[in-house]
């Protein structure tokens, strides 16, 4: 299965109305190739086999988000 994707450099998207959360690796339109990994995961990745972007149904589960007010630590970062 292949899509066309416009992505960022690391940006996290959450939908409160449908509870699900996209993760972003990439800059620009991507092509990519979606493996999914349960019925609530799916990887995308590139021409070149890096991860795109993940996809994450049930997000408020598997992340431990309140969809009332959703909240991301950030640990490490350092800006270039």
């Amino acid at each position: 299965m292949y899509f066309i994707l416009e992505v960022r450099p690391m940006k996290i998207k959450y939908d409160p109305k449908v509870d699900a959360a996209y993760i972003s690796f990439k800059e620009g339109h991507v092509e990519v190739t979606t493996m999914r990994i349960t019925d609530d995961i799916a990887i995308d990745f590139g021409p070149q086999e890096e991860i795109a972007g993940i996809e994450i149904l049930d997000a408020s589960k598997h992340l431990e988000l309140s969809p009332e007010h959703p909240e991301v630590k950030l640990e490490n970062l350092v800006s270039s």
